[in-house]
């Protein structure tokens, strides 16, 4: 098991990598100013692009949603991972080996390169099965996407491709690529007889299955021709990399819309996936050759932030009895949501991508839009166990369906449903709401009975683990720190008036030290940290530059990290954003000018301030009963004036 990574390896990890390549990866970015970059925002729909990454310091920050943070912070958002996760995906793309705490350790060097080599051969045969569904051989192949209302647009964009019928097609294709029977033995797309290894994948439709990241990881393969022995859909077997409890089919194109919408649409099959998504339901996924399980709902409780503020999870069934079974079982997971969970079954028992063919696009969404209470569908489908006509019947349905009730979360609809069961199994309401209330009472009975033994209630905190001996954690409390109790008052501050010459100013300062350190060495330093600043926000910021030092400033990126860790939690936002805001200048030269002119301006400020408390000194102070007082002010005063020319001379 993996320890937590040590603090100066993150901190290397951070330093060593280049935010605006990583952010290429998703965002389109223009240059905005010396040093500055600008896009859309990944996090929120904008026309404008106010999304802002500042390589020298490390950070990105939009100014329309105030999403902020590091290239760590980054990926962990976007690629929906843990910060231990994102920290050791940005050592591997930088080549750089990891060090852990407690005797714990991480991948080692052979294990990465074992799995790299795995995903770039699945990567091979991706493009490969694609390249085969455009040849006279895969003509049962289009015909069946056709066939089922996708064209050729609908199959590139999904990356649908399709497995030659012979033994090797695919074999000769990555031998020829470099890779070694081992390996391709390790991928799971290869089957062995008593001759050596030949394609697992054979005269099939073939699906690409990608992780959340985008990689293909495996493939789902559908049967075209009646010779074929087969399975109807033949997956990948588990691998190094594939674990079919712990993936989405979709979840590479949904993840965005998911973690936007606050909404999950679960369906049963590929073509349900991309039956949904091209009809606008751009939320939907699919398990592969599984039930939704509990390794499933931690992945949508990243995607959906599921932390009591909202969003949904919709499940589509068929509406025969397998259906039935499927969604009472997810119904069983139910619990470990805090999104309300729903389902949405078609009448007829079409699926997706059958009502698409039939209805159109319009149909599709309908289907969704018509989603009841997977708690309700649960109760029914109880009930239609039981011979309702009976009093017999009648008490045994009762008896199954009032802990169904009692499972529903929101105390306030528990009742209304403790009525409507009243009615469809026509028996009094009083009854039916004691039953239901005794089922509730053993429900938080067994809740907290072992100690321990509840629910955590930590999901969603989104991204986990923090570095060891940590300051700053990520999306939640700093690891290995105590969470405040609820008493516990956070300092609050206004945000700054923009309209105050002295705020501008000092916000103005601020972005120098926070961008450009190296300006406030030596004498420099000396009459910042001195410097008095007034607007609260900044104040607070000014007194964790001058408890940080400048034992950073060499490196804007750990200098940054360090205030961030130092100033209030309601501040961070703010100093992220001081950090990435484009200076106004074009050139190095015109930096230096603009820090220079900045810094002076502060400084000339600060002397103005002295001065007004000296001179309201002298004018209290009596000369005739206190010259030597009265002469020390007035050679304060002319060296301060001295020292207010100087700094107008060197601007």
């Amino acid at each position: 098991m993996a320890g937590l990574i040590k603090r100066e390896d993150i901190d290397e990890v951070r330093q060593r990598t280049d935010i605006k390549e990583v952010v290429d990866g998703y965002v389109t970015l223009k240059g905005a100013g010396l040093g500055s970059y600008k896009g859309l925002c990944p996090f929120h729909d904008e026309r404008s692009p106010s999304f802002t990454v500042r390589p020298q310091v490390g950070r990105y920050h939009c100014f329309g949603c105030g999403e902020d943070g590091d290239v760590i912070s980054f990926v962990q958002k976007l690629d929906h991972i843990s910060f231990h996760e994102a920290v050791e995906k940005l050592a591997h793309r930088i080549g750089f080996e990891l060090h852990y705490e407690d005797g714990g350790s991480g991948p080692n060097r052979e294990d990465i390169g074992r799995r790299q080599r795995l995903l770039d051969a699945h990567k091979v045969a991706d493009e490969f099965f694609r390249a085969q569904l455009l040849t006279p051989g895969a003509a049962e192949g289009r015909n069946f996407l056709y066939g089922r209302g996708f064209d050729r647009a609908a199959a590139e964009q999904f990356g649908v491709g399709y497995a030659p019928q012979g033994w090797d097609s695919l074999l000769k294709h990555l031998r020829g690529r470099g890779y070694t029977d081992a390996e391709l033995k390790l991928t799971g797309m290869f089957s062995e007889g008593g001759r050596g290894i030949y394609d697992r994948f054979r005269g099939r439709l073939i699906w690409p299955i990608r992780d959340i990241a985008g990689d293909t990881i495996g493939f789902g393969a559908r049967k075209l021709y009646e010779d074929d022995q087969g399975p109807k859909y033949l997956n990948t077997p588990e691998t190094a990399l594939y674990k079919k409890s712990q993936v989405l089919y979709g979840i590479d194109l949904a993840k965005r819309n998911i973690a936007k919408d606050r909404q999950l649409v679960v369906v049963e099959g590929y073509t349900d996936v991309m039956a949904c998504h091209l009809a606008g339901i751009p939320t939907a996924v699919a398990t592969c050759g599984t039930a939704f399980g509990t390794e499933h709902i931690k992945i949508a409780r990243r995607l959906l932030s599921d932390d009591g503020s909202g969003g949904e999870v919709i499940f589509t069934f068929d509406g025969d009895a397998a259906g039935q079974k499927a969604a009472l079982r997810a119904f069983e997971e139910d619990q470990r949501f805090v999104a309300q969970t729903f389902v949405a079954v078609e009448p007829n028992g079409a699926d997706p991508c059958e009502l698409r063919q039939s209805k159109g696009d319009s149909a599709v969404r309908d289907l969704i839009g018509s989603r009841r209470p997977l708690f309700e569908f649960a109760i029914r489908a109880t009930l239609k166990r039981h011979n309702l006509d009976t009093v017999e019947g009648r008490i045994a349905a009762l008896r199954e369906s009032a802990p169904v009730v009692a499972q529903i979360r929101d105390a306030g609809i528990r009742p209304a449903y403790a009525r409507e069961l009243a009615g469809w199994l026509g028996m009094p309401v009083e009854e039916v709401s004691r039953a239901v209330g005794a089922a509730t009472k053993r429900a938080a009975q067994a809740a907290s009975a072992p100690p321990g033994g509840g629910q955590a209630q930590s999901h969603g905190q989104g991204g986990g683990q923090g570095y060891a001996g940590s300051g700053r954690g990520y999306a939640g409390t700093a690891p290995g720190v105590a969470p405040l109790p609820p008493s516990a008052v956070l300092p609050s501050f206004n945000r700054p008036d923009p309209r105050d010459p002295v705020a501008a100013m000092e916000r103005q300062a601020l972005e120098v030290a926070l961008q450009e350190p190296g300006m406030l060495e030596g004498e420099t330093w000396q009459r910042f940290s001195e410097a008095r600043f007034s607007t609260p926000a900044y104040l607070a910021i000014h007194e964790a530059i001058r408890a940080t030092g400048l034992g950073f400033s060499g490196d804007p990126v750990r200098w940054v990290e360090q205030l961030l860790q130092e100033v209030p939690e309601p501040l961070r936002p703010l100093v992220s954003e001081l950090s990435v805001v484009p200076l106004p200048a074009n050139t190095s030269e015109g930096v230096l000018r603009y820090c220079k002119d900045i810094l002076a301006r502060l400084f000339e400020l600060q002397i103005t301030r002295v001065k007004a408390e000296k001179m309201g000194q002298l004018q209290r102070l009596d000369a005739s009963a206190d010259p030597e007082e009265f002469q020390r002010l007035n050679r304060e005063l002319m060296q301060l004036e001295m020292q207010r020319r100087s700094l107008r001379s060197d601007a």
